[in-house]
């Protein structure tokens, strides 16, 4: 390599560092060297570097986004036991996964039934399908925003607290149902479901269906106004199965020797977290 090529080079990794170009910096001497090597015209060598730099952003952009929705780990549809929830469509909850019309519109949705139910994980594996899709997602305990809500009011800061949550495409509000009925916590929840109404998506879930909301919210006007809100442009999926961890561990105190008092699929003896 001449002293002028070696000059150039450097120039070029200053170039790249300085218009923040990390996938192209990574990769353009070798694929320069295949470009003198077999002769490519301009045009090829500039679209492989340019195509190489746009797959680069798009994985760390997921990355990023992954790290951001705190989803729990290995949650995903291929792991999700649709035969052991036959009332969720398998082929809904892909179309779902899309991610769409449904979120343009600031469409919701909202799983509901008891603890063990796999209500979580469909929630985190839909979360992640859409984060794969380009979207931006974020899973929280309810109790947990509520309380960095709280905060965000005490500190004249609610409303800026809850604009910064718009750039998700979706909310997921886990386990709604241990919100306790406090005026504090439910007003800045309800605020943020008005906030987001018909504007941004949530995906919410829930132990107790829409006629027990009236232990979350202090009030019936405010429980009909969060409900109307919720359900306006919302899918539902009403989850009633039993517990997959109560079910692991009877086929566990019965131990290996000692067979079940009824027949059981192996998928639905799997534990699955709520």
């Amino acid at each position: 390599m001449t002293s002028k090529t070696t000059l150039d080079a450097a120039r070029v990794e200053l170039l790249l560092n300085e218009l923040r170009l990390p996938g192209i910096k990574l990769m353009w001497a070798k694929l320069a060297e295949q470009s003198d090597k077999e002769g490519w015209p301009a045009a090829r060598f500039l679209a492989a570097i340019a195509e190489h730099e746009m797959v680069d952003r798009g994985r760390r952009r997921m990355e990023r986004h992954l790290t951001e929705a705190r989803l729990p780990a290995g949650k995903t549809l291929a792991t999700f036991d649709f035969e052991s929830v036959p009332m969720v469509s398998k082929a809904q909850v892909m179309a779902l996964a899309a991610g769409d019309e449904w979120l343009a519109k600031g469409a919701n949705i909202l799983l509901f039934g008891p603890p063990g139910g796999g209500k979580s994980h469909l929630s985190a594996a839909l979360g992640l399908a859409l984060i794969e899709n380009g979207r931006r997602v974020f899973f929280a305990r309810t109790t947990d925003l509520v309380q960095r809500l709280q905060i965000a009011r005490r500190e004249f800061g609610l409303e800026s607290a809850i604009a910064k949550l718009d750039r998700y495409d979706m909310l997921i509000l886990d386990d709604l149902a241990y919100v306790t009925k406090d005026q504090a916590e439910t007003s800045v929840l309800f605020e943020l479901i008005a906030a987001r109404y018909e504007r941004r998506s949530m995906l919410i879930t829930a132990n107790q269906p829409f006629g027990e909301w009236g232990q979350i919210f202090p009030d019936q006007a405010m429980t009909l106004a969060a409900v109307d809100r919720l359900v306006h442009h919302a899918t539902i999926f009403e989850m009633n199965v039993p517990s997959y961890r109560r079910k692991a561990a009877l086929d566990r105190k019965r131990g290996p020797g000692r067979p079940a008092t009824h027949a059981t699929s192996k998928k639905a003896e799997k534990p699955d977290a709520d």
